[in-house]
């Protein structure tokens, strides 16, 4: 059908634009996912175990829901249950988590909207940081709006958050032990997707080079420095690979 000369057409409407609160329940939605699954089963293993440790139930759902992370929730109940002090606990934990730093570091200028996000909004984000959160994040974020990505990643991270925490204190409450090897197995079963989806997401040569050099190193290095290994196996992995392939580069160049 012609428009005759001169009959302006009408555009068509355009369509509503998604609000704050609609992408964060768009996160929230996304966060049911094999990943979340994965995470769950390993925090169903730390419930286990922090039982057979001796925690209480708040102190088990305080842990999952103030530390989070799951590596240094174990590092923290093992040193409870072996008697470690106050401050050696507090430093163990600390090295634990200190892998999270440059991830935040790399993840919160990505989600931040300069003069509109609030400082205090980065920190609660900050918060639900970790490897199966940064991962998801650092995949999909950069096909969004700037505006859509601070509450997509805050929706994304209270929904896994939320299920965690409650299955874990259902977990603790439903079985009253489970066997070592089955604990065990639950618990190594995050590291192991760890692996896979950071390998998976990688970008670049370098980034898989790093992780095959870190496995490479650290058995060896926990063999020297049973306590410090994966803090040492980043630093010295990490820099050999940088350099390594500045080298590689300049030859082939």
């Amino acid at each position: 059908m012609t428009v005759p000369e001169g009959t302006a057409q009408t555009p068509p409407p355009d369509l509503p634009a998604r609000t704050g609160r609609d992408w964060f329940f768009l996160g929230m939605r996304a966060s049911i996912s094999i990943p979340a699954l994965i995470l769950t089963a390993a925090f169903v293993g730390f419930a286990g175990l922090a039982r057979e440790t001796g925690l209480s139930l708040p102190e088990t759902l305080a842990m999952t829901g103030l530390i989070w992370a799951l590596p240094s929730i174990v590092v923290l109940t093992g040193a409870l249950s072996s008697g470690m002090g106050l401050v050696p606990a507090a430093l163990a934990v600390a090295l634990a988590s200190v892998r999270l730093m440059p991830m935040t570091m790399a993840l919160m200028p990505m989600v931040k909207v300069p003069g509109k996000t609030k400082n205090w909004h980065l920190l609660i984000a900050s918060h639900f940081v970790a490897v199966t959160a940064w991962v998801f994040a650092m995949r999909t974020l950069p096909d969004l709006p700037r505006e859509a990505r601070l509450p997509y990643f805050s929706g994304f991270g209270s929904g896994v958050t939320s299920f965690v925490f409650c299955m874990t204190g259902i977990a603790y409450m439903a079985v009253e032990r489970l066997p070592d090897v089955v604990a065990g197995a639950l618990v190594l079963l995050t590291p192991v997707y760890f692996l896979c989806s950071l390998w998976g997401a990688a970008r670049l040569n370098v980034d898989k080079a790093a992780m095959v050099v870190g496995l490479i190193l650290g058995p060896v290095v926990y063999l020297y420095l049973p306590g410090l290994d994966l803090l040492w196996t980043g630093l010295i992995g990490g820099t050999a690979t940088f350099f390594g392939m500045k080298i590689v580069r300049k030859g082939l160049s």
